[in-house]
């Protein structure tokens, strides 16, 4: 059966998705979750929130999916030990630090690997089930193909979205709101700079990053075929009665295995919509037709609302279907059970029987009175009742006996499971290296690889893999000493998987033996041929923790995420090498629609494009692997002029060259290699010094 999982941002829209039909609801409980806005959950209202969700058998899934430090891990830790053991079904996570802490201190609690973590493609779901991970939550630009494909070969449960806000960027991968405006967005605090006015040619007058909701209502009967486990919604900022509509209308398509009416579909647009809805990505298309925008002014739709209320306010839906056992016979106390789905029985007994007078109670009575359930969460499927003749009993006493059996039923349903609970334990701290770190280049283009920078002998160069299948001259050219390690794709789907191999194995013809990889799918694959493992930025590392992670995954080094301060990184412990980016452009998102194409329709990737925001600071455009965008910071980030990155204990320093000229490499290098002055004209100091909420 296809589970239907609803949001939950509070008790009220927890009660609206339970009543409606949701078989499974998902919350947050405390700070450490990625809708940190959502008014979420205290300790004692997650305890009432399970124990009402169990008693009518839906599972409570608590999200745990955010960065954190390593002063906020003991915290988190005690947060999901707590959880466990007031029964939450699972935790889902993003940062392998909170991975590795919850093992520790939860080590029952089941763990699902959040859309935050940018599982894609096949091998990033093999890499969760061997991180312990009983479910995958994938990334919503997957096509119904590429969903198949995955959920014919994973070894864990996949879950996917089925309705409701699309972001523009993959899940986990986008820094915008965190660079632009402090907020991170895989910190819980997303500032939705998406939503927000931009344009090309300098003036902001369209809403170019801005898709319309997904709404995948009748493609219910395709994603159970497909062999998804698990259908979302999105929605823990939305208003309870949004809930109810969205989660009614979805549960009723589930297990009336049909597709969704007129009215239905014009009932979940009223509900919430952006100039109407997209099933694109689904259906394996891009394009500007999937973008659209919300009027502020749009009225409230106060008569769909006010009957959704309806369905949850001081109503209860019986939805958990019980069989009733009864026996009577003479010189025997009356016997009543129960049994509810999971085969749990409860059993009372009341008074012996007297004989009849008159009018001996029969089977059919027996029945009646044990199967009125109303007002409670149980639905009657049936009663079996041995009645032997000529008895008679009180059906006041029937009715005491199904209402006691009943309440130890729900006892039962609603008792703490037995599960172990341990402690975290940060374990042994690595000193920081005294030595000052070694530069390292990335670039995006071999063309950017010229013999003067090489000259500068960097200890290594990143290039995308692509580049150095094409162009394997440049990396002969390379000086004695400096590495030259391909980069893999931060997004590549199993259709991509060859490709992208075919590239990696002449890396390896050149000599290669190390690979840079910003994707769990991508870490898996490189290994699999012989590459040793480095962690790009697009693998967070936020925590101590995440690095030994990392490195019993296999990495021999990691890059710190650029949302820490500098101070931060410094304090990490460092279980394997650390690499930061000290210079360049930031990426600030990767999308699957290509957005240069939707402004002209034609692909245009080589030239300039620029796209400017609402205060005029203007964001290159660029491509990335596979007809995808990538959207680059305004600003360059420098800090040759900083002593503190000398400082911070890391073992490598990135000069990051995006849109770079090559003189401009060369100049960028030798200051931070002490041989200029060199500065570009503008420029920013990064989250290194002012962090993020």
């Amino acid at each position: 059966m296809l589970e239907l999982l609803s949001p939950a941002g509070s008790m009220e829209a927890l009660t609206a998705a339970v009543q409606n039909g949701a078989d499974a609801v998902y919350l947050g409980f405390g700070d450490f979750n990625a809708r940190r806005n959502a008014r979420n959950f205290t300790e004692a209202d997650f305890a009432s929130a399970v124990s009402y969700c169990h008693l009518r058998g839906v599972r409570v899934y608590l999200t745990l999916n955010t960065l954190l430090t390593d002063r906020e891990l003991p915290a988190a830790a005690d947060l999901a030990r707590r959880a466990s053991d007031l029964g939450a079904d699972a935790v889902l996570v993003q940062d392998l630090g909170v991975l590795r802490a919850v093992k520790q201190a939860a080590p029952d609690l089941p763990l699902h690997a959040s859309t935050q973590m940018t599982v894609h493609n096949l091998d990033g779901v093999k890499v969760c089930a061997d991180l312990g991970m009983t479910r995958a939550v994938l990334s919503r630009e997957l096509s119904a193909e590429a969903i198949g494909y995955i959920c014919d070969h994973s070894p864990i449960e996949i879950e996917v979205f089925g309705h409701g806000a699309l972001c523009m960027c993959y899940s986990g991968q986008c820094y915008f709101s965190a660079v632009v405006g402090e907020r991170s967005g895989n910190r819980g605090l997303c500032a939705q700079p998406c939503r927000m006015k931009y344009g090309w040619g300098g003036k902001p007058d369209g809403y170019p990053l801005s898709l319309k909701d997904m709404c995948l209502a009748d493609r219910v009967r395709q994603l159970r075929k497909l062999g998804v486990a698990c259908l979302k919604l999105e929605g823990r900022m939305k208003r309870p009665e949004y809930v109810a509509v969205i989660t009614r209308i979805y549960a009723s398509l589930i297990k009336e295995d049909r597709m969704p009416t007129a009215g239905e579909l014009r009932d979940l647009e009223t509900a919430f919509s952006r100039n109407g809805f997209t099933q694109d990505y689904f259906d394996g298309k891009k394009g500007p037709q999937m973008f659209g925008t919300r009027d502020e002014k749009t009225p409230e739709p106060k008569e769909l609302f006010a009957q959704a209320r309806q369905t949850y306010e001081n109503q209860e839906r019986s939805r958990v279907d019980v069989k009733f056992y009864a026996m009577l016979r003479p010189g025997e106390p009356v016997r009543v059970g129960v049994e509810d789905p999971d085969g749990r029985v409860v059993t009372a007994a009341g008074d012996v029987p007297e004989a009849a007078q008159n009018f001996p109670i029969t089977p059919e009575q027996v029945e009646k009175q044990l199967s009125r359930t109303g007002g409670t969460p149980y639905r009657c499927l049936g009663v079996k009742a041995l009645v032997e003749p000529n008895l008679n009993v009180p059906l006041s006493a029937l009715n005491a006996l199904r209402r006691q059996v009943l309440e130890d039923l729900s006892d039962q349903r609603q008792a703490l499971p037995q599960r172990r609970s341990g402690e975290y334990k940060p374990g042994v701290r690595y000193e920081n290296p005294a030595a000052p770190p070694a530069l390292t280049v990335s670039v995006r283009r071999a063309s950017q690889l010229s013999d003067d920078l090489l000259a500068l002998g960097p200890a290594a160069l990143y290039v995308p893999c692509g580049e150095l299948a094409a162009h394997p001259e440049r990396v002969r050219r390379a000086s004695q000493g400096t590495a030259v390690i391909p980069i893999l794709p931060r997004i590549a789907w199993d259709s991509e998987r060859d490709r992208v191999a075919g590239e990696l194995k002449k890396c390896l013809d050149l000599g290669c033996t190390e690979a840079l990889v910003g994707d769990y799918g991508a870490a898996r694959l490189a290994s699999s041929l012989g590459f040793a493992l480095r962690a790009g930025f697009g693998l967070p590392v936020f925590n101590a923790q995440a690095l030994k992670e990392l490195k019993r995954l296999g990495f021999r080094s990691a890059t710190a995420s650029f949302e820490l301060k500098l101070a931060q990184i410094r304090d990490i412990s460092k279980a394997i090498p650390l690499e930061a980016v000290v210079y360049g452009r930031l990426p600030l998102m990767i999308t699957e629609n290509c957005i240069i194409k939707n402004r002209s329709g034609q692909c245009a990737c080589e030239g300039e494009n620029t796209l400017t925001d609402r205060k005029g600071e203007r964001f290159p455009v660029v491509k990335a692997p596979g007809c995808r965008s990538e959207i680059l910071n305004s600003r360059k980030l420098f800090l040759a002029d900083k002593p503190e990155w000398r400082h911070a204990g890391l073992a490598y320093a990135r000069l990051m060259f995006t849109t770079e000229n090559p003189w401009e490499c060369v100049q960028a290098l030798e200051r931070y290699l002490g041989k200029s002055d060199w500065a570009p004209s503008q420029y920013t100091r990064g989250l290194y010094y002012r962090g993020v909420e």
